[in-house]
């Protein structure tokens, strides 16, 4: 399909836009350099005040019932039965390492249940307190789905634990009915994947009961509705539950294109012409990378703009003087009644807060599973480790003191939007004063990773509260730490770049004091020499130095 003819389809589809426009990739445990699984996520929303939830294990009473609040809007839905034991969970990661993430996709409105009691965010933190693997996980969110019924709309979950990685894909079956149809596939262990608010899933091998789950009615429900009349061995469940449109394939499958791209340019390469709207042929569900994948890696895939691909949109006019890779929103415009977008790359200025997590299985799971965590975009935060043992959220996270309306120096989420409000604007001028800051932190945070953790080890041998309390006292101190450094890049680029000047630096970075008086000394550097031929195009003779006529 051409992407001409379906460029008219892109302000329909915004209107229905997902509000939590999120990211996840995930990493087999054969594909990681480390033997970890790991599964990244962006919970990316406008206006969603950001924090590390907590919840402690528990034991309950028989006949005990739990509320459920949508997520999203916080709701009242209704209740369901407790489990009689839950267990501790930090942010997306339980005490055995089990980790969920999620993108919405919405598809067909019709299937949305609003006499649902469990929304896409409660399945998450109700299963996250029962689920000691990832397969049970699946059967924990699906059963619960099946009794009380969902309330939200498509979604992808990334589901993992120290040994496996799963995609599933859900959606309810309309207004009044009880349960779901869906589907989950086992990410193999030396494949990488990747979900971004569009379905994912095509085919399926309904046949391998090991590495494929799905509920019993998805095809037959497809047919009923009339989503799909062909013959089982054809049917795809993103094409009956999701039909792809140019917002589904730019704005969402571009970001999936993007991670490929990374570390597997063959077939970036491949299915460039797809996420172009040239080529019918979807991305596959999973493929191999080209090297083995660390954390860090992913950490830096969550901040790409599409740099240095056929999609960077960092040298435009919307880039501004200093290349910009931000785009406000929302992603469509209109121009004399015709529409265009702007690109949704993998990394945005929206986002409440992204994680990275790493589960291990050669470790005991309270050493093993590590969030690394941040308020706002990861391409303007320093990932702190969180340990999925860990009792106490830092109060950086846990929203102590600020809220959606109300900013907090001691407060992350607002600290990071901060500094990354000042910098986005003058984006290449600044940038390179975060990342100096940003790459001290993560690479302490990394260096000191081992030590900690055979420290750990040995406390975990002879006491394993001891060693629990050890790392949740470190999980704090991190965040804290951060904190800190960040509170000080904030004073440290106010100065530096106040009015549009450059304050001069000593060789180790600090701010150069003038000699004598108050006048610091500073460069003007102006527009960049690419801006300034782009406004003299745009603007002619305007601005051009004329010798001024004088009387003879």
């Amino acid at each position: 399909m051409k992407s001409k003819s379906i460029l008219g389809m892109a302000l329909i589809w915004a209107a229905a836009y997902p509000a939590h426009a999120c990211t996840n990739f995930i990493v087999g445990k054969s594909a990681s350099a480390d033997g970890s699984v790991i599964v990244s996520y962006s919970a990316d929303s406008y206006g969603n005040f950001g924090t590390l939830y907590h919840f402690a294990a528990g034991q309950h009473d028989k006949d005990a019932m739990r509320d459920i609040y949508e997520w999203d809007t916080g709701k009242y839905l209704g209740k369901i039965k407790e489990a009689a034991q839950t267990y501790n969970v930090i942010g997306n990661m339980n005490e055995f390492q089990v980790t969920i993430g999620e993108t919405t996709w919405g598809g067909r409105q019709e299937l949305a249940d609003p006499q649902g009691v469990m929304d896409y965010g409660s399945l998450i933190y109700v299963t996250l307190q029962r689920a000691h693997n990832a397969k049970e996980a699946i059967k924990i969110m699906t059963d619960l789905v099946k009794e009380y019924g969902y309330h939200s709309e498509g979604e992808s979950f990334s589901i993992a634990d120290p040994d496996e990685a799963w995609i599933l894909e859900m959606i309810g079956k309309g207004p009044g009915s009880r349960g779901a149809v869906w589907v989950a596939v086992r990410i193999p262990d030396d494949c990488v994947a990747a979900h971004a608010n569009q379905s994912r899933i095509h085919k399926f091998d309904m046949d391998d009961k090991e590495n494929c789950l799905y509920s019993p009615d998805v095809i037959s429900f497809a047919r009923e509705k009339g989503y799909f009349d062909g013959l089982n061995k054809d049917f795809s469940f993103a094409d009956a539950y999701n039909p792809l449109d140019w917002g589904g394939l730019r704005y969402c499958e571009a970001r999936v294109w993007s991670f490929y791209n990374m570390f597997n340019r063959s077939i970036g390469e491949k299915y460039l012409p797809y996420i172009q709207g040239e080529s019918a042929e979807p991305l596959p569900l999973y493929i191999h990378a080209e090297k083995k994948l660390s954390v860090r890696d992913i950490q830096h895939a969550m901040r790409d703009h599409y740099e240095g691909t056929p999609l960077d949109f960092t040298q435009d006019v919307a880039a501004g003087p200093y290349h910009m890779p931000y785009r406000l929103s929302p992603l469509t415009f209109k121009v004399d009644d015709q529409d265009y977008f702007n690109e949704r790359p993998i990394s945005t200025q929206q986002p409440a807060w992204t994680f990275v997590a790493q589960m291990r299985a050669n470790l005991p799971d309270a050493i093993g599973g590590v969030l690394w965590f941040g308020n706002d975009d990861a391409n303007m935060i320093a990932y702190t480790p969180v340990y999925c043992c860990t009792t106490r959220a830092p109060e950086c996270y846990a929203g102590k003191n600020a809220d959606c309306v109300t900013f907090s120096f001691d407060n992350a989420f607002w600290v990071c939007n901060w500094v990354a409000d000042m910098i986005i604007p003058r984006y290449d001028l600044m940038i390179g004063d975060l990342r100096k800051v940003q790459n001290k932190l993560e690479d302490a945070f990394f260096d000191q990773q081992p030590g900690i953790e055979t420290a750990a080890k040995e406390m975990y041998d002879k006491d394993p509260a001891q060693a629990k309390a050890f790392l949740t006292d470190y999980t704090n101190m991190a965040a804290q730490n951060m904190m800190k450094e960040w509170n000080e890049l904030a004073k440290y680029l106010i100065v530096k770049y106040n009015d549009g000047a450059v304050k001069k630096t000593n060789p180790d970075g600090s701010l150069l004091r003038p000699e004598q008086g108050s006048s610091a000394p500073l460069t003007r550097p102006g527009y960049p020499d690419d801006f300034k031929r782009k406004l003299i195009r745009e603007t002619g003779d305007r601005f051009k130095v004329r010798e001024i006529k004088k009387e003879d």
